[in-house]
C-alpha cells in the first residue's frame, strides 16, 4: 500500500486581540473588567491543491473566516466573569474546534494589568480536534 502523504495545511491567525474581560479570582478582579490579550492560530486542511495552480477559488467560504472568528471571540469573552485564564483560553479552543474543518488550535490568553514590573501573565494551550471531539469507535 503506498504511503499518502496528509493533506496540506493553512494557519490561521488572529494575533493580538485586546478586549476588556471580566476575568480574575481575586475579590477586586469581580465585577468590573481588565484588558487581556488574546493570540489564536488555527489549522486547517488548506483545499487549493485540488484547482488550476494549486490555488483555490476567491471566496470566503472555503476557509474559516477570522473576521467571523474574531466576532464569535468577542462575544465569548463579553459573555460572563471568568476566574481563570486557563478557563478562558480552553473555552476559546473549544470555540474554534466546533466549525468542523479546524483541525488543532493553539490559544494564548493574557492578563495585561496583573503586575507592575511584567508586561502580562497568562497561558497558552493546544488543542485537537482528535483531542476535544474524538472519533466514535
Amino acid at each position: 500500500m503506498a504511503h499518502v502523504p496528509p493533506p496540506p495545511l493553512r494557519r490561521v491567525f488572529i494575533r493580538d486581540l485586546v478586549l476588556a474581560a471580566r476575568i480574575g479570582v481575586y475579590p477586586e478582579e469581580k465585577g468590573g473588567r481588565q484588558p487581556v490579550r488574546i493570540n489564536i492560530s488555527y489549522e486547517m486542511r488548506d483545499d487549493g491543491l485540488d484547482h488550476p495552480k494549486g490555488i483555490g477559488p476567491d471566496v470566503v467560504s472555503r476557509v474559516v473566516d477570522y473576521d467571523g472568528m474574531a466576532k464569535r471571540v468577542r462575544a465569548l469573552v463579553g459573555r460572563a466573569h471568568v476566574e481563570l485564564v486557563e478557563t478562558m483560553a480552553e473555552e476559546i479552543a473549544y470555540l474554534c474546534l466546533t466549525d468542523a474543518r479546524v483541525l488543532s488550535v493553539r490559544v494564548s490568553v493574557e492578563k495585561l494589568a496583573v503586575f507592575a514590573d511584567a508586561a502580562s501573565a497568562g497561558v497558552e494551550i493546544e488543542r485537537s480536534r482528535e483531542t476535544v471531539f474524538p472519533p466514535h469507535a
